[in-house]
């Protein structure tokens, strides 16, 4: 007889913290106060497709994307480094990727601030050596970098796992054909590793579009991405319908991109490894 009983902690904690406020999250977005009484509506939702708001959810969807773009182009090539080196190497310069990973979010953020600011390390240089000064700090550009520097580990590692798994008599066999290196990752490694693709896609795009630490620190008190937007709603202004409709909508935009991942995933050549 299984014991079924030993999950029951598990799944009362998903139904307390997961189940539960989803579910609140929910009744929010469909509700608002009118003289005192909670009504439903489709108000909250209807408000989001608002200009103001929709650009604000454009201008996340297409930083999101640029970070995973560059995180993708400078993360590919590090994961095949990582795979190609021998076992010491390649365990110390994984440890290498990861240790970041281990300080506080915010204080790596804090960091590129001393970096990027008008009086940083960066513009200290530039102007020891008698170069103008650039503003770096409060831009596009600086809310890109503290993505990709961010995020650039959840691209890197499940590329590297799946390269390190594949079959390296596939390689060879490729290259006894006459294959040079450039026909061998197009036609073997590259499909191989999809599935890691697909995978590093997802968790760089889904905290990349929701991020609001970033944005605010990197971009200024008046840099608005949806991040920005719902924690203005839930601890500035209150109107937690509102926010929660926002939140709401995010879901569904982070849902969908998972979908359409996963859904190529099953379909490309990179399935097989799966």
């Amino acid at each position: 007889m299984k014991k079924t009983w030993v999950s029951y902690p598990y799944i009362l904690w998903m139904i307390i913290f997961t189940i539960v406020p989803l579910l609140l999250v929910l009744y929010y977005s469909f509700t608002k106060t009118e003289n005192g009484m909670v009504v439903f509506t489709l108000d909250n939702f209807i408000r989001v497709m608002e200009p103001t708001y929709l650009k604000v959810l454009w201008r996340s969807i297409v930083l999101a994307v640029i970070s995973t773009v560059v995180c993708f182009i400078l993360g590919y090539p590090v994961a095949m480094i990582l795979a190609g080196k021998d076992i010491s190497r390649k365990s110390t310069l994984v440890m290498l990727m990861v240790v970041p990973m281990w300080m506080n979010f915010l204080l790596r953020t804090y960091a590129w601030m001393t970096l990027l600011d008008r009086k940083g390390v960066i513009n200290s240089i530039l102007g020891t050596l008698g170069l103008p000064q650039v503003h770096l700090l409060y831009t596009d550009f600086a809310v890109v970098l503290g993505m990709v520097y961010n995020f650039l580990p959840f691209m890197v590692l499940p590329i590297y796992s799946v390269l390190i798994k594949i079959d390296r008599s596939l390689i060879e066999a490729a290259e006894d054909l006459g294959s040079d290196n450039f026909t061998v990752f197009r036609k073997v490694i590259f499909p191989l590793s999809l599935p890691g693709v697909a995978s590093g896609i997802t968790m760089v795009f889904m905290p990349a579009v929701t991020t609001f630490i970033i944005s605010k620190l990197l971009g200024g008190s008046q840099y608005m991405l949806i991040g920005n937007l719902i924690e203005d709603q839930f601890m500035r202004v209150y109107d937690w319908n509102f926010g929660s409709a926002v939140s709401i909508i995010m879901m569904l935009l982070i849902l969908l991109s998972m979908g359409v991942m996963s859904r190529n995933d099953k379909e490309g050549t990179g399935g097989a490894l799966f």
